[in-house]
């Protein structure tokens, strides 16, 4: 049996629940997330004999205890090594990466970039909290400009790192994004499966302890849609209400060639140059990610998909092609070249 051939499986969320008590910090954005998924699951009809969770070092990488399927926890930003060989070994395998910002970003920049590049049929989840909370709230490599911690106690002078513009730097052909609490999570979750190859989501995380609200500025439910653009492939990239401002959208300046806000009269998004999104326009894609926030909205949602030929299906193909015609024999093998009999 293939990847195309896999069976649904009924399940619920109970499910997917281990019997392990869940551990983070009251009031942790990673209750939420967690849920996202174990909802997911069922609506996906996947099966938890056949589905893998991978982690890293963080508080995020604990995930693969309180999913009730298979999971490793591995070592410090290498769970995409790990990934590809789970994946090798046994294709019909449904692989999950749980990372963080530290995790996936730092230290396991490189390994999270050849993922993503040779294109493993996964689906990689990036928590970003813009903080190290489980090693005491030193800032991260997304930590904004400022950011006061135990290692910048005058403030972090470094420019953060963009999750998603890295992933499509190293080629990705799926970009996503989300955040813990947000009801349209699971849809976000659900697109990545659907794709076939390897598939980014960054979910903005609050972390309570040592980045508490860093993401109310466009997460916080009260106005969030003048913040808040979330986009579906075909319609138009709209956002804000009437009762709020009016609605606005993102057009594109033809001479500056950059994204703009523009205002929207009596609905007519396509006098006001709206441009309707299409999740294969990788150009515009990576405009969205790179969108600043306060001038612009947050971008959410499926930003770019374009699947293309995933690595193991190259891999197994090369493999299969170099096996015919031949017949394993371990015992010609050992005998091939220089050998010699010792008798006595």
């Amino acid at each position: 049996m293939n990847e195309m051939t896999k069976i649904a499986v009924q399940t619920t969320l109970k499910d997917w629940e281990s019997d392990q008590e869940v551990r983070w910090c009251p009031g942790c954005g990673d209750y939420a997330i967690l849920k996202a998924v174990q909802r997911t699951m069922p609506e996906i009809g996947a099966d938890p004999a056949k589905t893998v969770f991978v982690s890293g070092i963080g508080c995020s990488s604990r995930f693969p205890y309180y999913m009730a399927s298979y999971g490793f926890h591995t070592i410090h930003g290498r769970a995409p090594a790990f990934a590809t060989g789970i994946k090798l070994a046994n294709p019909e395998l449904d692989i999950w990466l749980v990372t963080g910002d530290g995790d996936g970003m730092s230290i396991g920049g490189n390994h999270t970039m050849h993922l993503i590049r040779r294109n493993l049929n996964c689906q990689i989840m990036l928590f970003n909290n813009e903080i190290y909370g489980l090693t005491k709230g030193q800032y991260s490599p997304t930590s904004r400009v400022g950011t006061n911690s135990p290692t910048s106690p005058l403030g972090s002078v470094d420019r953060p790192a963009l999750p998603c513009a890295f992933a499509l730097g190293a080629g990705a052909r799926f970009i996503a994004r989300g955040f813990d609490v947000s009801k349209h999570l699971p849809e976000v979750l659900k697109a990545a499966h659907a794709h076939k190859g390897a598939a980014f989501i960054e979910i903005f995380q609050n972390c309570i302890v040592y980045n508490k609200d860093r993401f109310e500025d466009f997460a916080a439910p009260k106005g969030a849609e003048d913040r808040q653009l979330w986009l579906k492939n075909g319609e138009p990239m709209l956002f804000g209400s009437e009762k709020t401002g009016g609605v606005k959208g993102i057009a594109l300046d033809t001479v500056k060639l950059e994204l703009k806000v523009v205002d929207v009269v009596d609905g007519d998004w396509q006098a006001a140059g709206v441009i309707v999104h299409d999740v294969t326009n990788r150009s515009i894609a990576h405009m969205l990610v790179e969108m600043p926030f306060g001038p612009f909205p947050m971008a959410l949602g499926v930003l770019y998909d374009d699947p293309r030929p995933t690595f193991e299906e190259a891999v197994l193909g090369q493999d299969a092609k170099a096996r015919e015609g031949k017949s394993a024999d371990l015992g010609k093998l050992l005998a091939k070249g220089q050998t010699w009999t010792v008798e006595g």
